[in-house]
């Protein structure tokens, strides 16, 4: 599969796991997953290329299990991940870019469409994100503080860490 291709699927495959379901025909069950052969059927393609997008896809958005497939965080539909809660490391980052800024430092990260705001474990990780809307800025967030405060924390299975919001006060701009 050439690479704008598989580009396209997986931006397709994004939609109709995370966002909108049902403009496929699909149902996704209370976890998020569909029926992998009824999920390639909706898309109009084959499962040998639904199978190449989720192993070459390097943020790792897709699982795919017992014949089944769904995504791993990101859902603006209602889905229960079932993923445990967990003790994130002390340190944890979210990419941006500087318009976003100031209101994130007033009120904080929030989820906005998404279940959840989503934190990564390195920086490399989030300028990558913040790069997707222009210029990166880089925010660390005071995880083990949080936690320590009774913020709970979910890892997916892609390893980007998940948490109902970040307040100001645990929020700081790296240079």
């Amino acid at each position: 599969m050439q690479e704008q291709e598989l580009i396209r699927l997986s931006k397709r495959m994004s939609k109709h796991l995370r966002h909108s379901p049902e403009s496929a025909g699909l149902t996704l069950d209370p976890s998020g997953w569909v029926d992998l052969d009824a999920f390639v059927r909706a898309l109009r393609t084959t499962r040998e290329n639904v199978l190449e997008v989720v192993a070459r896809d390097n943020k790792q958005r897709y699982a795919v299990e017992a014949g089944r497939i769904r995504a791993n965080q990101g859902h603006t539909v209602e889905v229960d991940l079932d993923l445990p809660v967990s003790e994130p490391p002390a340190v944890l980052y979210h990419g941006t870019v500087a318009k976003f800024l100031p209101d994130i430092l007033a009120e904080g990260l929030r989820p906005m469409a998404r279940h959840d705001v989503h934190l990564s474990p390195t920086t490399d990780t989030a300028v990558r994100v913040g790069a997707r809307r222009g210029r990166p800025v880089v925010l660390e967030v005071a995880a083990g503080r949080m936690h320590a405060d009774g913020h709970e924390f979910r890892v997916s299975a892609n390893g980007v860490w998940l948490t109902q919001s970040v307040p100001p006060e645990y929020l700081r701009r790296l240079p």
